[in-house]
């Protein structure tokens, strides 16, 4: 009786502990949700689907744009309490995806106004880089609030692009941000007019999601990147940013990553100690903003998810010396202006646009560009902070690096270690949504075992241990690791906990009912409890998949084929207590050393 009370304080301490961390995956702005159907679904079931929505809440979820088709993408307004309830509705794995239509913000931080006022460019070693490279044969996708073709980007050459806001062809810029960004990536240069873009031979995209003030949701955003990896962009600039995590927003980045598209973010703008979204994700290089001198900008965001800095700015209060100069428009009258900005949305163009270079070079894997820039970039010594992220862009050393054709051991080791996965800031970059319910599951198995202990003394070791971890949560940091030509699969497994195996060779977030249940502890009571050590395994184990699978039930985990309602909560609650009496009558039995 003592036991079952001590589990029962357990599961209430750990639903109290982790209850807050969907509040932190939400906490952005939003007014409408989105509905991610599965692709293979018949299109009469959506149309039910939809049809039961629209009688349950008087609204009928429409496709979010032309290009919404092939996704079975759709938009409803509503706030968290309508989320709640589509949550619990019977949709359950028809849904690939159910969540806030997340508002994000341009990165900028505008105020008004020729080479040689151009620092920035000289910081990052550009004159070396043109030597080599101008971006021939290369399209950068900015999306952002859309370009409008000023006097210095006459000679820019410009691909067909989308306007995602108003759902039409034309992608004009109706605030000056996205047209200073793509300035800033490819200025008509060596015009005789204006000023440098760092890849000024190359093509530019233009994808409006954001509006004329400045704001866009996560599912315009989302398809932009599906539009630019489907229409041959190579590199894809992100100058925005907010908080909320969208499984859409995910999707169209892997999928861009897929298609060997180099994608690069700004990292924020509210000094804050982690990158904002989308600059977080996986297979997206997050910049910070440097000021002219070269020390971190006084607003930008550094810490968890900053791969690099580059020059951002700072304005001061009697000059706009220390901006980011280029043409684009005064937002005022819609005209032709010179601006100097400052934010770390000026600073992901310069990465995106050296991007651009390497691609021009001959390098096309996302991932080997990506260790270029970090490589070549000028390390900061004795950043703790990680104000800097892998140090600061060098244009100049990336392309010649590039040019040599190989990256040599010391080279690759030098980032490998400094700024890489040896790096204990590496393994917070997933951030607080990948990494607290991980510790939350091993210190929960870890204070089970510690309650057994207590009443069955003798209880510890490396069997212990290890089923411990196995069962709670896994080498989980191995998932994020991104290694040369391996597959990603082996890596998955061992980075995944027992409850997560039945989708780890796919990479697929849902737990498979059959390995999330008190099916795996059976199976180790019957085959292992005759042995010493088997029997501390199957103690270990069970009391690992009680901690991950109460958790899993907390958070709402989605099962496959009950979906991530109550009665998926149930299953994994239910399963966790049946591991739990596994352990406990494991814990209990006497076996006899052979």
């Amino acid at each position: 009786m003592k036991r079952l009370l001590l589990l029962g304080l357990f599961l209430g301490g750990l639903i109290w502990a982790v209850a807050t961390a969907p509040q932190l995956m939400n906490r952005g702005d939003y007014t409408s949700l989105l509905l991610d159907f599965r692709d293979d679904l018949p299109a009469e079931t959506v149309t039910q689907y939809l049809e039961a929505i629209a009688q349950e809440t008087g609204q009928t979820p429409i496709l979010n744009s032309s290009f919404s088709n092939e996704q079975q993408l759709y938009v409803i307004e509503g706030d968290r309490s309508l989320l709640r309830s589509l949550k619990r509705s019977p949709l359950g794995s028809d849904l690939e995806s159910v969540g806030p239509n997340f508002l994000y913000s341009i990165q900028a931080i505008p105020n008004d106004p020729d080479y040689s006022k151009q620092w920035n460019l000289r910081s990052i070693n550009m004159e070396r880089a043109w030597d080599d490279a101008q971006g021939e044969g290369i399209t950068v996708a900015v999306i952002d609030t859309g370009i409008t073709p000023v006097p210095d980007l006459k000679d820019t050459t410009f691909v067909a692009g989308y306007d995602f806001v108003n759902n039409q062809v034309e992608a004009l810029d109706d605030n000056g941000h996205g047209t200073h960004v793509a300035g800033t990536i490819a200025q008509s240069t060596n015009n005789g007019y204006g000023v440098a873009g760092i890849a000024y031979k190359a093509k530019l995209m233009p994808l409006k999601v954001l509006s004329a003030e400045g704001s866009g949701t996560v599912s315009d955003i989302a398809e932009a990147i599906r539009f630019a990896a489907d229409h041959g962009a190579d590199v894809i600039n992100m100058s925005m940013g907010g908080f909320g995590d969208s499984q859409v927003l995910q999707d169209a980045i892997a999928y861009a990553h897929q298609r060997k598209v180099v994608i690069v973010a700004a990292a924020g703008n509210a000094n804050a100690n982690a990158a904002a979204f989308p600059a977080r994700y996986a297979n997206v290089i997050a910049v910070s903003a440097l000021d002219a001198t070269g020390v971190k900008a006084p607003y930008s965001n550094f810490g968890a998810g900053v791969d690099l800095a580059a020059p951002g700015g700072s304005l001061g209060q009697e000059s706009d010396a220390g901006g980011i100069l280029q043409e684009t428009l005064d937002p005022a009258t819609g005209n032709p202006a010179w601006r100097s900005l400052q934010g770390t949305s000026m600073a992901a163009p310069h990465v995106a646009g050296v991007a651009a270079l390497l691609k021009s070079v001959g390098i096309d894997d996302p991932e080997e560009i990506a260790t270029l820039l970090k490589t070549s970039a000028r390390t900061v010594e004795n950043d703790t902070l990680n104000h800097y992220g892998a140090g600061q862009l060098d244009a100049g050393a990336a392309v010649t690096l590039a040019l040599q054709g190989q990256l040599n051991l010391r080279d690759f080791f030098r980032w490998f270690k400094n700024q890489g996965y040896l790096n204990l800031r590496f393994w917070f970059d997933g951030g607080i949504i990948a990494f607290w319910p991980k510790v939350a599951m091993v210190l929960g198995s870890y204070l089970l075992a510690w309650v057994l202990r207590n009443y069955l003394p003798g209880l510890g070791g490396w069997a212990l241990s290890s089923g411990l971890i196995a069962g709670s949560s896994g080498l989980f940091f191995l998932r994020g690791l991104y290694i040369y030509d391996l597959p990603q699969w082996p890596l998955r497994v061992m980075g995944s906990s027992l409850t997560e195996l039945g989708g780890a060779i796919q990479g697929s977030a849902v737990l498979n009912p059959l390995f999330a249940s008190v099916l795996i502890p059976l199976g180790c009571l019957a085959v292992l409890l005759g042995h010493p050590g088997g029997r501390l395994l199957t103690i270990g184990t069970s009391l690992g998949m009680t901690a991950a699978l109460t958790v899993s039930a907390v958070l709402s985990y989605p099962v496959l084929g009950l979906g991530s309602g109550a009665i998926a909560q149930g299953f994994l609650l239910v399963n966790a207590l049946l591991c739990f009496a596994i352990a406990n009558l494991a814990a209990k039995t006497e076996v006899s050393p052979r």
